[in-house]
């Protein structure tokens, strides 16, 4: 255990979460992903394991070597990661991979991996609010010299995402405004950010359709009309449907690990849905656990910066804990029919490549701060007692 602590450092509650996700990461795609396994992998069902394996276990040190950093490290690098996230995200809307009428990922020449530049640039516009708040907390009050040179940035980063991905646009905004509310912004201000989003939204789909330009609209238009309608047809009304049939089956306790019935009939089993699956293999009894993970991860990572006197430390730890989170609320609220389909996928739990790397870099970027903080009260200890 002494030689545990001395590789691992930072909240010991936040590894365990972690731990924990992740285990139910590979139980849960593995049964999810026998029907992907037939069709692309001629009924090798192990493929689909061991690479997601291979890329949680690379998220893990990605993650490790993240929370060796000083967390001071972050700031350094938050514009550089801005100005390398704008124009890949431009260069993504126009030549990026088009799946589902959305360009959202870009593909890497030559290794032929493709990654989805939104995940980079939620972290880039995570660390640069959480370093532009800190180093304007003396006039944060003041309307040019704080609101503006921090939310610019978040504007144009929001807009270019926007037409391939408004959920993650739309994640990434809440995100912005919370770390504005506990950043001490004019609450003015923030709900002026909020009108006016909801302004440019509107303007954006009206344009959209007078251009007619298609893109996403048609489809977020038909998931709001069939969560609200409670219409039967659309491929989010299947998807609900079949996500609740596996909750309703699963019972207390579910079916079992490996056990699920629903993963054969749910088009997305192994990412948008995966908690559908997680309940009806585990039953509520699992779904409330994966639940209480994230819950107690956003509440550590609190707790890591209460009596924390520096500002970036706690904007980086609570912007990075409360984006996690929130997506996570989202995609369950999906999976349980109380919010439309988002096709956000669920942190460290859904199968997937980049999503998961940033995912553990925000989670290794929290450790950081809980390890430098943990140092500071050491030294201030040794201080006391000599």
């Amino acid at each position: 255990m002494l030689k545990l602590e001395t590789y691992f450092k930072g909240d010991r509650v936040i590894w365990l979460v972690v731990i924990l996700l992740s285990i139910f990461s590979i139980l849960a795609v593995y049964s999810s992903t026998g029907t992907l396994a037939y069709k692309y992998q001629q009924g090798n069902t192990e493929y689909y394991l061991f690479k997601h394996f291979i890329i949680l276990s690379f998220g893990f040190l990605l993650m490790y070597l993240a929370h060796l950093m000083r967390y001071t490290f972050y700031s350094r690098i938050s514009r550089i990661a801005i100005f390398i996230a704008v124009p890949l995200l431009l260069l993504t809307l126009v030549m990026g991979t088009n799946l589902n009428e959305a360009s959202r990922w870009l593909t890497l020449p030559i290794v032929n991996i493709s990654f989805q530049t939104s995940d980079l640039a939620k972290l880039a516009i995570i660390l640069f609010v959480a370093r532009s708040l800190a180093k304007r907390q003396d006039n944060i009050k003041d309307f040019r010299q704080a609101f503006i040179p921090v939310m610019w940035p978040v504007c144009l980063v929001c807009v270019l995402i926007l037409p391939a991905n408004f959920s993650t646009a739309a994640v990434l905004f809440t995100t912005v405004l919370f770390l504005l509310f506990i950043g001490r912004i004019n609450m003015k201000y923030i709900l002026i950010m909020i009108a006016a989003g909801l302004l440019l939204l509107t303007l954006f789909i009206l344009v959209a359709k007078v251009v007619g330009f298609k893109g996403r609209i048609a489809t977020w238009q038909s998931r709001i009309e069939n969560f609200i309608g409670g219409k039967d047809d659309g491929e989010g009304s299947y998807q609900n449907q079949q996500a609740k049939i596996a909750i309703a089956t699963g019972g207390i306790l579910g079916k079992g690990p490996g056990n699920s019935t629903q993963r054969n009939f749910l088009p997305h089993p192994y990412s948008d849905f995966i908690y559908a699956i997680i309940i009806e293999e585990y039953g509520l009894c699992g779904g409330i656990l994966v639940l209480s993970l994230y819950i107690i991860l956003f509440f550590r990572a609190i707790k890591i910066v209460k009596n924390s006197p520096r500002a970036f430390a706690t904007f980086l730890a609570v912007g990075c804990s409360f984006s996690l989170v929130f997506q996570a609320m989202i995609n369950m609220a999906v999976a349980v029919n109380l919010f439309p389909v988002t096709g956000q996928p669920l942190p460290m739990l859904s199968m997937g490549g980049t999503s998961i790397w940033f995912t553990s870099l925000a989670v290794g970027i929290i450790l950081s701060v809980s390890r430098d903080l943990e140092k500071e009260k050491e030294a201030k200890l040794v201080t006391i007692a000599a």
